[in-house]
């Protein structure tokens, strides 16, 4: 058993002794001292106070957060978000600002460095103190390189080295995925932390799905798991959509296409966002019509259903904001067509972290880069604090 091992036993925040942690793995109390000693000098374990009962007060060791800090960037068509946070996820300052992503990636990254600099000042947290930089884009992303391929709203950003980009200014890992795998991410780790099976609908200008299976993001072979928007919808079959085929559902339900369905029941929408707000104030056509937006999602949603039974799916996006007349649409739908078994236990909600589900999933999978056990041995090796079997 390795250093990372005994730390994983650690990292659910709960003090444990020696002794008990010795107990669990059936390691020698030498070995487990040796492990920890390692842990401890990385700064990811530190004694904590324990309340003795009598005699010698027990020797407690916990998971050190504040040991380091990322940063998380989201990163989305004409705004972002950057936080930084502990490595348990808790954000200890963030910005936000107005950014035209189609500005272009030199432009876009040069204010993500900037913000960087100015949140580890902000915390009083030196330079050396980052291990890791996550990044969400808003478009495909093939995550072994970082790299958005043939973005469609992104122009100059295809292929564009990203983490080459920001680890100019910061020499440390730099973890890039699309918007909605990060929302997924950050929805399961600020209040989902027990559910190891859930998916994650971003509803706007597209539709995506965030995938969390057996406790792990499932990004496919080429990182295009979940691109729910071009799964062909019979009631759409004539309409076109902005990728050239016929029947995406997000030509029919994405938000664009419910705002051209409220103005064709005679109802003014100046601009796509005005589409929640027309719900949330009573507007009947626009109910009627994001209901049946809520129905068409529940066709599709009904198959991916019984494909991977997730035990939670999580609405986000801008449709999210009309909140039961979505959700009704989809559970009717869903709870009909999919098989009884994988709906028994099923729980369909809106998203709970909201507009920050992205910056707090970037955070976490920078989070999840830095506490992995490949980084905590290596951690060590470098350290020279290798310990023997």
């Amino acid at each position: 058993m390795r250093a990372s091992d005994v730390f994983d036993l650690l990292r659910d925040g709960e003090p444990r002794t020696r002794a008990q942690l010795a107990e669990v793995t059936g390691l020698a109390r030498s070995t487990i001292s040796a492990r920890l000693d390692a842990l401890v000098r990385l700064g990811l374990v530190v004694p904590y106070g324990g309340v003795s009962t009598g005699g010698r007060p027990p020797s407690l060791i916990a998971f050190n957060p504040g040991a380091r800090v990322v940063a998380g960037i989201d990163l989305g068509a004409t705004h972002a978000s950057a936080a930084l946070a502990d490595l348990d996820g808790r954000i200890l300052g963030d910005r936000w600002a107005q950014l035209d992503i189609a500005a272009g990636p030199e432009h876009v990254l040069s204010w993500v460095e900037e913000t960087i600099a100015a949140l580890l000042t902000e915390s009083g947290r030196p330079r050396t103190d980052l291990a890791a930089i996550g990044i969400g884009l808003p478009g495909p992303v093939e995550h072994d390189t970082g790299r958005a391929i043939n973005p469609p709203i992104m122009p100059g950003w295809d292929r564009y080295d990203v983490p080459g980009r920001v680890q100019r200014s910061y020499d440390v890992p730099v973890l890039v995925d699309n918007d909605v795998n990060i929302m997924a991410l950050g929805e399961q780790h600020a209040h989902l932390r027990d559910v190891d099976d859930l998916v994650f609908i971003k509803i706007g200008t597209g539709i995506g799905a965030g995938i969390i299976s057996g406790g792990a993001l499932q990004r496919g072979a080429q990182g295009t798991a979940g691109d729910l928007g071009h799964v062909f919808l019979p009631r759409g079959a004539e309409v076109t959509c902005r990728c050239g085929n016929q029947g995406c559902l997000e030509a029919v339900a994405a938000v664009p296409a419910l705002a051209t369905a409220i103005r064709g029941a005679g109802v003014e929408v100046a601009e796509d966002h005005d589409v929640v707000p027309l719900v949330r104030s009573g507007n009947a056509q626009a109910i009627q019509v994001v209901r049946q937006s809520g129905r068409d999602l529940g066709e599709v949603l009904a198959t991916l259903v019984n494909l991977i039974n997730p035990s939670v799916i999580v609405i986000g996006g801008a449709l999210a904001g009309a909140g039961e007349s979505v959700l009704a649409g989809i559970r009717e739908i869903v709870y009909r067509r999919s098989l009884p078994l994988a709906t028994q236990n099923l729980h369909i909600t809106t998203s709970q972290a909201g507009q920050r589900a992205g910056v707090i999933g970037a955070a976490a999978l920078a989070i999840g880069h830095v506490l992995s056990p490949d980084s905590i041995e290596r951690a060590v090796e470098v350290s020279g604090l290798a310990v023997a079997e």
